[in-house]
């Protein structure tokens, strides 16, 4: 019997394969780029996303073992899918794009989708919703360092 959580770590799982879909030329692009001075963490970067992805994966498998099934419940389940893609989505959009901007954009979506699904999880559980508080807490991070990055390179804004 296939367990929800399987179905849940796996879609998050493929999901998070398509943010792999970048060239070397791509990498080149970025790795070029100005940073500010303060950036010391960025070898951390990908340890940081896989534990937040884990915490926000889990936190849909609470939600869903709350009510599953439901059409409230499959509704917050696109959500969380809704945020995972938009997330995924800043490297290859930013990086085929050349645009920081893009990455900036995408970074403040994510962070604007993440609080609601916080906002509308918290009455059903909230464990769910403390599983979130990473991606709260990292997402305007990575956001404002992009932002800063435009600032430092606004060839490719």
């Amino acid at each position: 019997m296939i367990r929800s959580w399987m179905v849940i770590g796996g879609v998050a799982f493929l999901v998070a394969f398509g943010g792999s879909l970048i060239t070397p030329s791509d990498r080149q692009w970025f790795r070029q780029l100005r940073r500010p001075r303060w950036l010391t963490f960025e070898a951390a970067i990908p340890l940081i996303w896989t534990v937040i992805f884990i915490c926000g994966a889990w936190s849909a498998y609470i939600i869903w073992e709350k009510n599953p099934g439901t059409s409230t419940t499959w509704l917050m389940m696109g959500l969380y899918l809704l945020l995972e893609v938009v997330t995924i989505s800043y490297t290859p959009l930013m990086f085929w794009l050349r645009s920081l901007t893009v990455g900036t954009i995408l970074g403040g979506t994510g962070l604007i989708i993440c609080t609601l699904i916080t906002l509308a999880i918290l009455p059903v559980s909230g464990g769910a919703a403390l599983l979130l508080l990473p991606y709260l807490l990292w997402s305007p991070i990575g956001t404002y360092t992009t932002w800063q990055m435009i600032r430092l390179n606004p060839q490719d804004a």
